[in-house]
């Protein structure tokens, strides 16, 4: 399966922009599931310095800055991905491994272990309240398996809360998600990770795409994909497994994945710094389309 991707994002600024740093992580980068072709990209005033590098978690970064006066600012990368593997018929090759027991192999010797303990810590998004802890340990029961425990709580996200995009940004608490049962894709997976941290296991937060299919009978409108996120967890000896709260599946070929780190800070789209007097507008545009 291959699609080619389009993100573009465009900012409107009431009053003219002298100066402006940005950073982007919409590059995609290549995993197990996921081989992606060189990026276009297309940045509109041209920057006057340009860098690309990758960040501690190996995502693809753009540091650019424009340093002439501007009222608007576009910034489109189109990629062409093909899909390597469905990552959701894998699940039966995760075991048994109790979380309790997978904890424990977790301070074992060893990169792989070495790398995922850095998922483990809370960050200030992640923070679990003592309701969060006691809402994670019906999921995490003795002697289920981590895989199981996982599972059944991505299961319990879906059915107990609403998705209701507009009623959460990006600086909500999690402890306000959690009390209103309400949020998005990156509140479900915040919550997610909270859980899992919660019994000290490591858990990362995925920044990717996710595929829309158009109603039967009708063409699929261009631009009406969206960014999307979910979760991962570590099983000792086995590997990283993908959960997506939000749609209640196990993340496979629609799934696209842009990158990942200890929450949304660590991946988010595009952030900056403008010397302007006056608000600004911004615009989203992201397609998925499938290519034959």
């Amino acid at each position: 399966m291959q699609y080619l991707v389009t993100h573009t994002t465009e900012y409107l600024y009431h009053h003219p922009v002298s100066l402006c740093h940005n950073i982007a992580r919409i590059i995609m980068r290549d995993t197990e599931e996921q081989h992606c072709k060189p990026a276009e990209v297309s940045i509109s005033p041209e920057p006057d310095v340009l860098t690309e590098y990758h960040d501690f978690y190996g995502n693809h970064v753009l540091y650019f800055a424009i340093q002439k006066e501007h009222k608007s600012l576009t910034v489109s990368v189109q990629t062409l991905v093909e899909k390597r593997k469905d990552s959701s018929l894998i699940m039966n090759l995760y075991g048994d491994t109790p979380w309790e027991e997978a904890r424990t192999l977790l301070m074992h010797r060893g990169a792989e272990n070495y790398e995922a303990r850095q998922y483990i810590p809370f960050t200030e998004i992640t923070l679990a309240t003592p309701e969060i802890i006691a809402y994670t340990l019906e999921s995490f029961t003795p002697g289920r398996s981590i895989f199981d425990a996982s599972q059944n709580l991505m299961n319990r996200i879906f059915r107990d809360f609403e998705y209701k995009p507009g009623f959460t940004t990006v600086a909500t608490p999690l402890k306000d998600v959690f009390k209103e049962r309400k949020g998005v894709c990156q509140d479900f997976a915040h919550l997610a990770i909270s859980c899992i941290r919660s019994v000290g296991l490591p858990a990362r937060y995925i920044s990717g795409y996710l595929e829309t299919i158009a109603p039967e009978g009708k063409e699929k409108l261009t631009g009406v994909d969206a960014s999307h996120a979910w979760f991962s967890v570590y099983i000792p000896q086995s590997g990283w497994i993908e959960f997506d709260p939000t749609n209640n599946v196990l993340p496979g070929d629609q799934h696209l994945t842009i990158g990942w780190g200890r929450d949304y800070d660590d991946v988010s789209p595009l952030k900056g710094v403008i010397l302007s007097s006056g608000p600004h507008r911004l615009k989203v545009a992201v397609d998925v389309k499938r290519v034959h």
